[in-house]
């Protein structure tokens, strides 16, 4: 018998999250049947997928109280019976919860990090709650050092249980050119420094502070521009403060793409400009294309680039930002050579086929009940 594994998203609205399980099912081993459960009934990463199976339910999950809602999961987990439940992030919690005492089913969390509201630190009763919930997982898996450090001293996971695997992608994809009809329709074929990021357009994403910093680059390189690559609540609010601060005709939203490899190798420096990151997978394709990157110095990005582009990973205000954005933009000898140290880093520390493997060994090792 094929195991059936169910994975709970908080939303499987496209993010690195979503894009890697995408990774796991259409490139992985075969050996498991992959459903995906939404709680906010936004599926939109589907897209990415072609081959594996919704939960059939209501298009939103309805939520009660924390105990309510977690006895409500645990009755359709009763109904779904798969053989694996993966969980991922704080926004599935009631599923962890509904298994933990009694469990149904094995039961595997992943946590890829926090929302906006906890930029800052753990919500101290999110955190006792994790303690709770989390406890009773056969396996805690996370990306980043900085969550392995989370997950051992606040939640108290042991070490037996708890995992660190690296996200990966498949270098090959981003050793292309740019897809010639995707820069033309977006104007990126001009004179001038093409700034780039690629991300949901989420509060903690802070795509505002880029657009800030890319006003301060202007005021010096008047031809700078900045591509925004992702859809979400934000894009609205993003538009009026390109308006407001007078830098309307140097950014360019190009709104989701399924394959961001089409236009990376348009960008001269990669941005990450977020309140909070992990291991961002987004910054591992720029790296993997071969680009510089300038980022706020969150979660493990420092870590992860080459160590020479290190120094542009710096605080969390936009002025650090642009002074670090235009650096990168006035010299494309040091772009280059570090885009070609980050492209050397994917390959011994982030590829895809080792993250696919890691995975399916947990899998496998809690479906065999070790």
């Amino acid at each position: 018998m094929t195991p059936r594994i169910l994975h709970v998203f908080p939303s499987f609205e496209v993010g690195g999250a979503q894009r890697r399980h995408a990774t796991l099912v259409t490139k992985g081993s075969g050996h498991f049947i992959h459903s995906v459960f939404a709680m906010d009934g936004n599926y939109k990463a589907l897209s990415l997928i072609t081959s594996v199976p919704t939960a059939e339910t209501q298009p939103a999950f309805r939520r009660r109280t924390m105990v309510r809602s977690a006895l409500a999961c645990r009755r359709l987990l009763a109904e779904m019976r798969p053989h694996l439940l993966v969980t991922y992030n704080w926004g599935s919690v009631e599923w962890a919860l509904g298994n933990r005492f009694r469990p149904l089913v094995p039961h595997i969390h992943i946590q890829d990090g926090f929302g906006p509201d906890e930029a800052n630190g753990e919500l101290w009763r999110r955190k006792l709650v994790r303690r709770l919930a989390y406890g009773g997982a056969a396996r805690v898996i996370v990306p980043s050092e900085t969550l392995e450090h989370i997950a051992r001293s606040h939640w108290h996971i042991r070490d037996a249980r708890l995992r660190r695997i690296d996200n990966g992608v498949d270098p090959g994809r981003f050793a292309g050119p740019a897809d010639d009809h995707l820069v033309r329709r977006l104007k990126l074929d001009g004179d001038g420094p093409v700034i780039g990021t690629v991300g949901a357009l989420r509060p903690e994403k802070n795509m505002g502070r880029l657009i800030e910093a890319v006003r301060t680059v202007a005021d010096s390189i008047p031809t700078v521009r900045l591509v925004i690559v992702g859809d979400g609540i934000g894009r609205s609010a993003l538009s009026m403060l390109t308006e407001r601060i007078g830098l309307k005709e140097n950014v360019i939203f190009a709104g989701h793409l399924d394959k961001p490899e089409d236009i990376l190798p348009a960008f001269d420096v990669f941005a990450l400009s977020s309140d909070t990151e992990q291991a961002p997978l987004a910054l591992i394709e720029a790296m993997a294309t071969g680009l510089p990157v300038a980022a706020t110095d969150v979660g493990d990005v420092r870590t992860m680039v080459h160590p020479d582009n290190a120094p542009h990973i710096a605080g969390h205000d936009a002025q650090t930002l642009a002074g670090n954005l235009m650096t990168l933009c006035s010299d494309a000898d040091r772009r280059t050579a570090l885009g070609a140290a980050n492209r050397r880093t994917v390959h011994d520390r982030f590829d895809e086929t080792a993250m696919i493997a890691a995975y399916e060994r947990e899998f496998d090792a809690v479906l065999g009940g070790v």
